[in-house]
This record gives C-alpha cells, sequence and structure tokens, in this order.
C-alpha cells in the first residue's frame, strides 16, 4: 500500500525515464489514468495500455524519446499528502514559462494549468512536468 499513489508514479516514470527503458508498468487508478492520458495529449509520452482486470489491473506507459534526448526532462509532485497546495484561477503558476505543464485536479477532473485557464477553475495543484 502506498501514501501517495500520485508521488510514486512520478516517481516510476522518473527513474524509468533516467534508465531510458522504453516502457513502465505501474498500478491502475482512475486519478492515475487521467494524468497518463494528459502527458499523452500534451506529447511527453507515446502511448499507454491498461492491462489485466480487477486487483491486477495495471497501465503500461510507453516512454517517448528524441533521438538520444528524453522528453521528460523533470517531474516535480506539488500537493503532497501532508501539505496540499490549493490555489485559485488567478494565481495558477506557469511552468518555467510555459515551457511545462502543470497538473491541476479541479472540481471537472484533472487538467492542465492552461485548460484550467480557459474554464475558469482553480483548484489541487498536483505535479508539474517539463
Amino acid at each position: 500500500m502506498f501514501n501517495d499513489p500520485i508521488a510514486d508514479l512520478l516517481t516510476r516514470i522518473r527513474n524509468a525515464n533516467q534508465r531510458k527503458h522504453k516502457s513502465v508498468l505501474i498500478p491502475f487508478s482512475k486519478s492515475k489514468q487521467q494524468i497518463v492520458e494528459i502527458l499523452k495529449s500534451e506529447g511527453y509520452i507515446n502511448d499507454f495500455l491498461i492491462k489485466g482486470e480487477g486487483v491486477e489491473k495495471n497501465i503500461l506507459i510507453i516512454l517517448k524519446y528524441k533521438g538520444n534526448q528524453k522528453v521528460i526532462i523533470g517531474l516535480k509532485r506539488i500537493s503532497k499528502p501532508g501539505l496540499r497546495v490549493y490555489t485559485n484561477v488567478e494565481k495558477l503558476p506557469k511552468v518555467l514559462n510555459g515551457y511545462g505543464i502543470g497538473i491541476i485536479s479541479t472540481s471537472k477532473g484533472i487538467m492542465t494549468d492552461t485548460k484550467a485557464r480557459e474554464e475558469k477553475l482553480g483548484g489541487e495543484v498536483m505535479a508539474f512536468v517539463w
């Protein structure tokens, strides 16, 4: 059992990316699936597959590289179980002046900081990816 499944997701991706693995297997949850969908739509990973059923359900993430360079340079967990970080739409952070993305959990689901600004929503700042 993990205390922070989102931090576990980010750490597994970070570690696999550092070792230049082609893919990484992560235990399934709906919030992890939404985060992985964002990473795919923003071009940080090639693809992902849902494997197995029930307790054995996993997400297989296929990492993306440009030649010998990593596409994901950094991942950082912002809001943690011991210290939640919430913000309104006016104070949504920009990651590296718009170079990266912020993953925000809003009342309408998990989305990027850009989409949250468009929909005028604040929420919990989950992670930064660049």
